[in-house]
């Protein structure tokens, strides 16, 4: 009845528009890459994007099937009527809107004041904030990708400063595309040619300081106003081109390494993270074999270092076996020397030289990252994700957490909470929502953490550097907001601030290295805001008010209950 109903409303409320005033013509359709796009992008990628893709002859894709990464920066979308725009004197430099920003479109830089001399006559900058920069001789500058932006507006509603004198008003602000567009392009233009910050200058444990850092994860294909995706890019930014990620499949993987655009990125040497799709069911085991297989090769490279002290130098030796890589500035160091290293061997043609040049890079430190989605960690990949945990190997693992099978629909999986209607549970899920964390935990040799970066992002950056400073397996559990929860993305950090507040989602650490009764600490207060007024802000858990108001009252009285249990077994694990 109610489509009928549906259906005689909009004839009823049909009615004439005008189009006389208007003038007819062709609106010339946008270019699907940039003008100076490579030539493989602009010849095959191109024919791709644009659905062309089987006009290609086999000639034209490479001979070994190895296509090239960073290929996102090329596709111009301009899927949005609505971008950031930069209020310069408003902004306190804070660095909280390109941290949310789900597609890397929103950047700054600190660099030279002379580097301005050749900037386009738009082009913002300001005096950069912080004692670590010199005013008199450097300039910040925040700049948006109007052609790369998805328009979700995140950034706005997330930015915490607004005019004393125009409500409303931010330091970043939506504006129609078209108008600014070309002068944009050029101001985007001439930002990537500024040179990235040294990264030794950089305090890493600020929101501010590490968005300073070059992301190399940008523009993927993710839905517009992602809540996991902020995380992947946190992730790039922090450990960059020392990164090896095993990615599930799911949304990661299909947004992360889908052709014919690629996301993962390289910074301006050419060195990017390593990045692997498995299976959905095996990735944990395939993260940690990557993490064997790099330590058995590390270790050749060390024996095959110690056979040919004689010709490279003894304490030149002991200086790379023995160097502190604990620290940015000690990576730099470790491959400056294995750079050194590689000159003195190269003259040499005897097998254990040889074999110490193709191995000689996993002498340096790198940071290896399991990532995927719920419906990999909860569920189908859940048996080696335990394996991996109890083995103590020093892999960091991250749960990008939608509490649904995302990517493929949004079907229940087992970290779908009571309550929730989703695909095979559209009545609401009956049961409660399995405790990851807890599990981990129970290993007792696991870091484990739970965070949600538009609730409290300074504990998110902290919590993902504790992990990967661990000496052992870590395990973040990160709260995604999805369009699969049902309301508009751009609240997303807004429903990520009540989850926190409800104790619906509680944030906490887990490090089994402290000492008694310092290892488990929460992160958050105690729940202040009813769960309903969480809860029933989703589709996924108002429809069923609507649809079944008797069981709705009573999944909301077990998931009220739920949380209260929850909130007692996490009070006392601060005994451990």
């Amino acid at each position: 009845m109610k489509n009928y109903e549906a259906v005689d409303k909009a004839i009823e409320n049909l009615h004439q528009i005008d189009y006389s005033q208007y003038k007819s013509g062709n609106i010339e359709s946008e270019k699907m890459v940039a003008d100076n796009a490579p030539t493989f992008v602009k010849n095959v990628l191109a024919k791709i994007m644009s659905f062309q893709g089987d006009e290609l002859p086999v000639s034209a894709f490479p001979i070994d099937g190895t296509y090239p990464v960073a290929t996102t920066q090329w596709e111009k979308r301009n899927i949005a009527d609505k971008v950031p725009e930069w209020d310069a004197e408003l902004c306190s430099q804070c660095g909280k809107c390109f941290l949310i920003c789900p597609h890397a479109a929103i950047r700054c830089k600190v660099y030279d004041k002379d580097k301005l001399s050749s900037a386009p006559v738009d082009f913002k900058h300001i005096p950069p904030i912080g004692k670590e920069f010199v005013k008199e001789n450097e300039a910040y500058t925040l700049q948006v990708a109007v052609e790369d932006c998805t328009g979700c507006n995140l950034c706005v509603e997330y930015c915490p400063i607004e005019s004393k004198t125009a409500p409303g008003h931010k330091a970043i602000n939506m504006v129609p595309q078209l108008p600014i567009k070309e002068q944009e392009i050029k101001n985007w233009d001439f930002f990537l040619s500024l040179p990235e910050i040294d990264r030794s200058r950089v305090n890493k444990n600020t929101v501010k300081g590490t968005q300073l850092l070059q992301p190399l994860f940008e523009f993927s294909g993710a839905c517009s106003g992602c809540g996991e995706t902020p995380y992947v890019k946190l992730l790039s930014q922090l450990y960059g081109d020392k990164m090896v990620v095993a990615n599930a499949t799911g949304c990661s993987s299909i947004y992360g390494g889908n052709l014919p655009s690629t996301p993962w990125a390289t910074n301006n040497d050419g060195c990017g993270p390593a990045w692997a799709n498995s299976l959905f069911e095996d990735n944990a085991e395939f993260g940690l074999g990557i993490k064997m297989a790099y330590d058995k090769k590390t270790d050749i490279a060390k024996t095959l270092l110690n056979s040919i002290r004689n010709t490279v130098g003894e304490n030149f030796v002991d200086e790379i076996l023995n160097a502190d890589q604990s620290s940015e500035d000690g990576v730099r160091q470790q491959r400056e020397r294995i750079k050194i290293l590689r000159e003195r061997i190269a003259p040499n043609t005897n097998f254990a030289m040889k074999q110490l040049t193709f191995l000689a890079d996993h002498l340096a430190k790198k940071s290896h990252w399991i990532i995927g989605g719920d419906g990999w960690a909860y569920d189908i990949g859940f048996g080696g994700l335990d394996h991996v945990l109890s083995t103590g190997e020093n892999v960091n693992i991250i749960v990008l957490d939608t509490e649904v099978y995302s990517n493929t629909g949004g079907q229940k999986s087992k970290s779908t909470p009571i309550g929730a209607s989703a695909k095979f549970s559209v009545n609401g899920k009956a049961n409660g929502k399995k405790d990851l964390a807890l599990q981990a935990i129970a290993h007792g040799s696991a870091f484990v953490a739970q965070i949600a970066m538009g609730a409290n992002d300074a504990h998110t950056i902290k919590t993902i550097q504790e992990a990967e400073a661990f000496p052992g397996t870590s395990i973040i559990i990160a709260y995604s907001h999805c369009i699969a929860h049902g309301y508009d993305m751009v609240h997303g950090a807004e429903h990520q601030v009540n989850a926190v507040k409800s104790g619906y989602w509680p944030l906490f650490r887990y490090n089994p290295l402290k000492a008694r009764g310092e290892r488990f600490t929460i992160d958050c207060k105690e729940p202040s805001l009813p769960l309903k007024e969480f809860l029933y802000n989703e589709t996924r858990f108002s429809i069923l008010t609507r649809q079944d108001p008797e069981n709705a009252e009573k999944l909301l009285a077990l998931a009220e209950q739920g949380i209260s249990d929850h909130w007692e077994r996490l009070n006392a694990l601060k005994s451990l």
